[in-house]
């Protein structure tokens, strides 16, 4: 019952917490630059709470439909609305170029600064991640033929560090994009560290990649299989089995590593499977009866035994930053996937990357279900990410989103004179068929990701 509440849930508090954000970009900058704010809205349709302000006047609503928001402003402009004599010098549209073009451009900024905040709080307080050590290479792979080794963990890519393997993602999908060399510097087995060339030359499509470093011909290095604590009363504590056993085959399958024994686990809910295994030099074969718990509405099998605490601290990194080394971490994150999104969506529009890539409503509720299950700092990640997303988003120069107002506000700036109303309309027509298409063929996709 909790997980089926947690999506949803999750879904509309990130929704809420990032509307408000953007909008609240808006409504400051206006009052800011003299413009009378006479609504503030998260969400759309019918209110559920509201209350008006008894200072300026301005409408405070929480509206049913959390999928957007707004800021309505005094405008002459508007049908709906009578200005008076008094305060017509308040009004959105008789405000200078520049202040109406601070103002749309206000709320992608807030995102984006929204996001640095985030992203400066996890820095400061510690980020946990998995090191970049490399398993097993694959022959004839990319990373073959760069001299990448079992055993290696990689330290940097060309000059920017690279802790964790989020990192090495990041960093190896702007090379793909690229289709460029890349220095790769690594620390083998023994602490040497060394540099090694890889490039990308002939790669079709990184973006399409699920997993952009298997595709490379790299595995991330997993521990063997040897069991850690053995919980009280679980499946495998009733199987006899002991912390210090090292699994070596289930069902006559060969088992060499703990993400094989763990995937086999999984694969496996309520069944009874055969554990071979070494305990003090001697083969042991025991009988397992696998437990099940439910996932995102699948049944997946559970044990109930940990990794062993030495190969955790082995994998483990924490990256932790001072305040100000914090901040501009978070600056250059921000701007990073800023430019990766902006390049993705280029080469979606030049058809270089498929429609696929487009996601929508359903895969971020999903995201925020499942990174909010995993605690704290992967839910604000996950907020950080779809803030910066937003930002773009509303910068494009599309008419109806900010984009498009700024496009038009800059145009003005150069020729002197507003763009007609007439063109602005026809304009908007075409902008809110093209958020119908695109929004259709997000769903399309979600649909085909969630039930495909």
């Amino acid at each position: 019952m909790f997980e089926a509440l947690l999506y949803p849930v999750s879904f509309i508090i990130a929704l809420a917490i990032l509307i408000a954000v953007h909008e609240f970009g808006h409504f400051w900058v206006a009052r800011r630059c003299g413009v009378k704010v006479l609504k503030f809205s998260i969400g759309f349709g019918k209110p559920v709470w509201k209350r008006k302000s008894q200072k300026d006047g301005t409408e405070y609503i929480l509206a049913a439909v959390p999928l957007g928001g707004y800021v309505k402003m005094l405008d002459e402009r508007e049908s709906d609305i009578e200005v008076e004599e008094h305060d017509k010098p308040y009004a959105f549209n008789n405000k200078s170029v520049w202040k109406r073009f601070a103002i749309v451009a206000a709320g992608p900024i807030f995102n984006f600064l929204f996001a640095i905040f985030v992203l400066w709080l996890m820095y400061m307080s510690g980020v946990h991640g998995l090191k970049a050590i490399v398993g097993d290479v694959m022959p004839d792979s990319y990373a073959s033929r760069a001299g990448i080794e079992y055993g290696d963990r990689i330290l940097k890519i060309d000059d920017k560090k690279t802790p964790s393997w989020n990192m090495v993602r990041l960093n190896l999908l702007n090379a793909a994009l690229d289709q460029r060399t890349v220095e790769i510097t690594v620390q083998d087995q023994k602490g040497k560290e060394r540099i090694r060339s890889m490039s990308f030359e002939g790669m079709t499509d990184p973006v399409e990649k699920k997993n952009l470093v298997q595709a490379l011909g790299m595995k991330h290095w997993s521990p063997p299989a040897e069991l850690g604590e053995i919980i009280a009363d679980g499946p495998a504590y009733k199987a006899g089995l002991k912390q210090g056993d090292l699994i070596l085959r289930l069902d006559d399958v060969a088992v060499n590593s703990w993400v094989e024994w763990l995937r086999y686990i999984l694969d496996h809910p309520s069944s009874r499977i055969m554990v071979t295994l070494s305990r003090n030099g001697a083969e042991l074969t025991l009988p397992l009866d696998v437990g099940q718990i439910e996932r995102k509405g699948k049944s997946i099998g559970r044990v109930q035994v940990q990794l062993p605490k030495k190969y955790w601290d082995m994998l483990d990194i924490e990256i932790e930053y001072s305040p100000l080394e914090a901040l501009q971490a978070g600056v250059i994150r921000t701007w990073d996937m800023s430019v990766l999104m902006l390049r993705v969506l280029g080469r979606i529009i030049i058809g270089e990357s498929s429609l696929s890539n487009i996601s929508g409503p359903l895969t971020i509720a999903q995201y925020a279900g499942t990174t909010a299950s995993l605690g704290l700092v992967p839910f604000l990640s996950f907020l950080a990410i779809v803030s910066i997303s937003l930002g773009v988003l509303n910068l494009l120069p599309i008419p109806v989103l900010d984009g498009g107002h700024l496009f038009y506000y800059l145009i003005e700036m150069v020729t002197g004179k507003p763009v007609s109303e007439q063109f602005q309309a026809a304009a908007q027509q075409f902008g809110i068929f093209l958020l119908v298409a695109l929004m259709g063929l997000a769903f399309y996709n979600d649909i085909l990701r969630l039930f495909g």
